[in-house]
């Protein structure tokens, strides 16, 4: 029987995965450059906060100096991925505004039917 470390490990897995998932569909689903960046931004940080989270948290059911310093390290990466991961997605939509890149704008339901038929 799974303690309550183990499964609060495995629901922060679950829920990694489950943002790496809908980043997957947001990248291959969503309309334009500007719109995949978004869920990829978002996607992105969050499951890789969340399965490092779980590693880190992992690592503590043992108290010994190692594994406190790779749960830190651990945390240091979840730190880095929270403050690089939005900057390099901003830095890559700015130079895609930059190059000329424009956004999507939704059809109305005429041009819609239109296009339908």
């Amino acid at each position: 029987m799974p303690g309550p470390v183990d499964l609060l490990v495995m629901a922060f897995l679950a829920g990694g995965l489950l943002f790496f998932l809908g980043t997957v569909l947001g990248v291959m689903r969503l309309p334009d450059f500007y719109t995949r960046m978004h869920g990829a931004a978002k996607g992105d940080t969050l499951s890789s906060m969340l399965l490092l989270s779980a590693f880190a948290i992992h690592a503590l059911r043992h108290a010994d100096l190692g594994e406190v310093l790779l749960c830190l390290k651990f945390l240091f990466i979840v730190a880095f991925v929270f403050v690089a991961s939005p900057t390099a997605s901003h830095a890559l939509v700015e130079a895609g505004y930059q190059a000329g890149f424009a956004p999507w704008v939704r059809q109305s339901e005429k041009e819609t039917a239109d296009v339908d038929s």
